[in-house]
C-alpha cells in the first residue's frame, strides 16, 4: 500500500510539473508576442510603453488589494530604489518599443538579449564581486554577435538605429536586473512590479501632455492587450508556475522569449530575418541563454521577471 501511495503522489508531481512547463511556455509566448501587437498599434513608443505599465499596474494593484497583500516596504532607502527602477523601467520600455518601430521585431529581441554583456561588468561592481575570466570572454562573444548583426556602420541605416535603441534596451534591463537581485530577497515578486510598473508609470504620464497622438480604438485595443495580458497576466502566469520546476528548466523556457518573438513576427507581420541577423541572433542568444543558466543555477540574479520580461 506504501508503495502504492508512493507511485501515485510521484505520478501526481509529474503531471503537475508538466501543467507547470505548459504554463512556463504560455507565459513566455505571451511575453514574446508583445512587440508583435506593437507592431500594429500606431502611437510613438513611449505611448505605448506608457499604456503598458498603466493597465499592467492597475490590474496588479486590484491583485494585491484583493488578496490583502502587505504593500509597505520595510525602509525608506527601499521605497528610493524601487523608485529609481521604475524610472530605468520606464526608459527600457520605451528604448524597447522604439527599437522595434524604426526596425524590425527580430532586431528589437535579439539586441535585448545582449544584457548579459553589461550584467559581467556591472554586476561585480554592484555587488563587489570578482569579474571572472569566463564572463568577460562571454561578453567580448556577446559584442561580436551585435557586431556581426549590424548592416553597416551608419545612422542612415534604420536596421543600425534600431540596434542602437535595442543596446540601450538592454542596458537598462541589466540594471533593473541587478535591482530585482536585491528586491527578490525581501518582498514578493507581484510587489515589487507593483512599484515599479506604478513608478514607470508616473514617469511617463506627462508624455501625454507633449506627445500629441490621435488614438484610435485598435491602439486602446493592442496596449491595454499588451498591459494586460502580456504583463500583468503572463508574469503571475510565470511566477506560479515556476515554482516546483527546476531552474535549469525555466531558464531555457524563457530563453524561448525571443525566438518566439521571431517566429510571430515572421507569421503575423511577414518579416523575414536577414542572414546577418540570424548569425547575430545565434551567437547572441546562445551565449545569453548559457549565461542565464548559470546564474539561475548559482542563484545571483532575481527570479522577477523585469517585465519581463519583455
Amino acid at each position: 500500500m506504501s508503495r502504492k501511495r508512493d507511485l501515485t503522489e510521484k505520478s501526481k508531481k509529474t503531471e503537475k510539473n508538466k501543467k507547470n512547463v505548459i504554463c512556463l511556455h504560455i507565459a513566455v509566448m505571451l511575453f514574446g508576442v508583445s512587440g508583435v501587437i506593437a507592431q500594429f498599434v500606431d502611437v510613438p513608443a513611449i505611448m505605448v510603453a506608457l499604456g503598458r505599465v498603466v493597465s499592467s499596474s492597475l490590474l496588479l494593484l486590484v491583485i494585491a488589494l484583493v488578496k490583502k497583500e502587505r504593500l509597505r516596504l520595510n525602509c525608506r532607502k527601499d521605497y528610493i530604489l524601487i523608485i529609481l527602477t521604475g524610472i530605468v523601467m520606464a526608459v527600457h520600455w520605451t528604448t524597447f518599443f522604439q527599437s522595434i518601430q524604426v526596425s524590425t521585431v527580430a532586431v528589437g529581441t535579439i539586441t535585448f538579449s545582449t544584457f548579459p554583456l553589461f550584467l559581467t561588468f556591472l554586476e561585480p561592481l554592484v555587488f563587489r564581486e570578482r569579474i571572472s575570466a569566463g564572463n568577460i570572454m562571454k561578453a567580448v562573444i556577446l559584442l561580436i554577435g551585435v557586431v556581426i548583426t549590424i548592416p553597416e556602420f551608419s545612422l542612415d541605416n534604420h536596421i543600425t538605429v534600431g540596434i542602437i535603441w535595442g543596446m540601450l534596451c538592454s542596458v537598462t534591463y541589466a540594471v533593473m536586473t541587478l535591482a530585482n537581485r536585491y528586491f527578490s530577497g525581501r518582498y514578493a515578486g507581484r510587489i515589487i512590479c507593483l512599484y515599479e510598473q506604478g513608478t514607470a508609470a508616473v514617469v511617463l504620464l506627462p508624455a501625454l501632455a507633449w506627445v500629441k497622438v490621435s488614438w484610435q480604438f485598435k491602439d486602446v485595443l493592442g496596449v491595454a492587450f499588451i498591459g494586460i495580458i502580456c504583463t500583468a497576466f503572463a508574469y503571475s502566469l510565470y511566477v506560479s508556475a515556476q515554482k516546483g520546476v527546476k531552474a535549469q528548466t525555466a531558464g531555457i523556457i524563457s530563453g524561448m522569449e525571443t525566438v518566439y518573438g521571431v517566429l510571430y513576427a515572421l507569421i503575423l507581420l511577414g518579416e523575414m530575418p536577414t542572414a546577418r541577423e540570424i548569425a547575430g541572433g545565434i551567437v547572441i542568444l546562445g551565449v545569453a541563454l548559457y549565461s542565464s543558466l548559470r546564474t539561475e543555477e548559482k542563484n545571483t540574479v532575481s527570479q522577477v521577471p523585469a517585465t519581463g520580461e519583455v
